[in-house]
């Protein structure tokens, strides 16, 4: 994970990190996030579950867009894609960005929808995403607020797999940043360059939600979690899940469900270096089918 030459990389106008590619939700933001696309509707529209997707660390809207395509047309369910502060933008505004930026984008939303007169709110996380929300979790900032009717985490990282992480604010400064290996398709769609600013905001904040976790913290009244975690993931340690139920103490409130995949974000499937089995396709679509299962449950 750790390594580079120089302090500031030289960037391609081709990479999601230049200025000339970014999140395609800053320019029509009516076309991702509900919010903005119905911000008027009717009393039967403002029942219907709403999905608030948030993609993981580096990342963008992209991340959800096989969720999107999988959908359809349906008028079952609205999804509403989240762009987390700093990210889709140019490298000088990725590395500028808190994670307190990253996650006030999920809030945004939220409170957006809320105050727009949707009801029936589901909140799903993959990667970093599922530790800003159980941050949020953990911080109450669902205290006084109507809450999320379910909660839906995919490869929550909670503990990094890559154990140089925690040693970013040492090596940091010295290394500058560290180059991805993204495939030719991703670059347009993930930073292939992290400013090790980033790298030490990411660690604030899965080191923050351990420490929550450790002291124990329960779920917004009348919410449900589940977890899918993969087992074989480089980015996001299976304990992960562990110290997530342990750290719960609504448990009856919370499923994990262990994913046999060595994929990190199992979820999204397109431009993988690695090859996409008939698997890999089953383990996405039965995820994507339990969480319409358990919103229109709820």
């Amino acid at each position: 994970m750790l390594g580079s030459c120089d302090v500031n990389p030289e960037i391609s106008d081709d990479f999601l990190d230049g200025k000339i590619i970014f999140d395609p939700s800053l320019l029509s933001p009516e076309n991702y996030l509900v919010s903005q696309g119905n911000p008027n509707p009717t009393a039967e529209q403002a029942s219907r579950p709403v999905f608030i997707v948030c993609h993981g660390f580096s990342a963008s809207t992209f991340e959800w867009q096989e969720f999107v395509d999988w959908s359809g047309n349906t008028e079952d369910y609205y999804v509403s894609r989240v762009l987390l502060g700093g990210h889709g933008r140019t490298y000088e505004e990725f590395k500028s960005a808190s994670w307190k930026d990253w996650q006030q984008a999920i809030f945004d939303e939220y409170e957006a929808l809320l105050e727009a007169g949707y009801s029936n709110l589901h909140l799903v996380g993959s990667s970093t995403s599922g530790a800003l929300i159980l941050e949020a979790i953990g911080s109450g900032y669902f205290n006084g607020k109507t809450t999320p009717n379910s909660i839906l985490l995919v490869d929550p990282i909670v503990v990094p797999s890559d154990k140089m992480l925690p040693l970013i604010g040492v090596l940091g400064p010295l290394i500058g940043y560290t180059e991805a290996e993204n495939t030719q398709g991703e670059i347009t769609y993930w930073y292939n360059y992290r400013p090790y600013e980033t790298l030490r905001e990411l660690q604030s904040v899965i080191k923050k939600v351990r420490k929550d976790l450790q002291h124990g913290f329960g779920l917004p009244l009348r919410s449900f979690m589940k977890v899918y975690k993969s087992t074989h993931d480089a980015s996001a340690d299976p304990a992960s899940a562990v110290l997530i139920y342990k750290g719960i103490t609504t448990v009856n409130q919370v499923e994990i469900e262990m994913i046999d995949s060595k994929l990190h974000v199992f979820t999204r499937l397109q431009f993988r270096e690695e090859p996409i089995s008939d698997k890999d396709r089953q383990l996405q679509q039965q995820t994507f089918e339990d969480m319409i299962r358990i919103a229109m449950s709820r």
